[in-house]
């Protein structure tokens, strides 16, 4: 890591600007999207497309593709991450607000932490993770509950299960990541990643009939450059901003992108989607963001690498 004199601010600036705003406001890109795409082609789409991209620019850069033994592992997980996390993503944002999605998928770290204790066994359950993890689960519960009479309307409940069950299948992915053989190169390693999640999409997408059905000429240019900026800032542009980071600050601070981009979403969803953004939704959020900030800080896990795939 360079000396802090050393380091160009304005850059680290832009680049934190980068992963705390585009990437809080993604969720929103995404709901603009699914709502006149099927939203499994709609993540193919995005995902194929950055990360073709993002794995054309580093074999001309002179990095090495994976083995066949790393392209196995990274198949692996992009189910996991691109089609299961990610697919369940954009298929939820037709029932639940972008907003919700993003507060709802910031039990990650729960999820991980879960996952550390009962499956590695690496972690060992102390009052303090505890608490955390109630205080997390109770966030969720007062989003999605009817028993909580806090004037808005709780939110639907298959949507927010399928996003605890993406966020349970990204936390699953992260502790093997460790298992398997990837790439050194962490750009590499995602874009193959991205690459393999996106094409498992296209397969499934296809499976479900959505070529059949989708007819481009009839979506609007708001869906259109929503995919463009998923594409190029979301991924491309985002990720490269977050690695670039992890080479100049330490991957705590990089990290605090996982407390913003949640708080980011919301207000995003609620200035330019006319999301709602009572009672409910504050309560739920600031139980999620302090259970998460507990979790991180209690070290059972750096928030940054166990999010570094591709943004959202």
């Amino acid at each position: 890591m360079e000396h802090s004199s050393d380091r160009p601010r304005g850059m680290i600036l832009l680049c934190f600007a980068i992963i705390y705003f585009v990437w809080g406001s993604t969720f929103y890109a995404i709901r603009v999207g699914v709502h006149e795409m099927p939203p499994l082609l709609f993540a193919a789409m995005r995902f194929v497309t950055a990360g073709g991209v993002m794995y054309g620019w580093l074999l001309a850069r002179g990095e090495r593709s994976p083995s066949a033994r790393q392209w196995a592992s990274a198949s692996a997980l992009g189910a996991m991450i691109f089609l299961c996390d990610y697919g369940l993503l954009f298929w939820a944002e037709q029932r639940v607000p972008s907003g919700i999605a993003a507060v709802v998928l910031a039990t990650i770290p729960v999820f991980i932490a879960l996952s550390e204790i009962v499956l590695l066994r690496t972690q060992r359950m102390t009052v303090r993770l505890a608490v955390a993890l109630l205080i997390g689960i109770a966030g969720v519960a007062v989003l999605v509950s009817h028993a909580f009479k806090l004037g808005d309307a709780p939110v639907d409940a298959v949507g927010a299960g399928a996003l605890i069950v993406a966020a349970f299948s990204w936390s699953i992915s992260t502790v093997l990541t460790k298992r398997l053989p990837l790439p050194e190169s962490k750009p590499m390693s995602s874009a193959a990643q991205m690459l393999s999640g996106g094409l498992l999409l296209v397969l499934v997408s296809g499976m479900l009939g959505d070529f059949r059905h989708f007819q481009p000429q009839a979506i609007t240019w708001g869906a259109w450059v929503a995919l463009a900026y998923l594409i190029v800032f979301g991924s491309i542009i985002g990720f490269t901003a977050y690695v670039w980071l992890l080479h100049h600050e330490s991957p705590t601070k990089v990290g605090t992108y996982a407390y913003v981009n949640p708080v980011v979403a919301v207000l995003v969803g609620y200035f330019l989607g006319g999301e709602a953004l009572g009672a409910r939704t504050v309560l739920g959020t600031l139980c999620v963001l302090v259970s998460v900030v507990l979790i991180t800080r209690q070290g059972a896990r750096k928030a940054a690498p166990a999010l570094a795939k591709a943004g959202r």
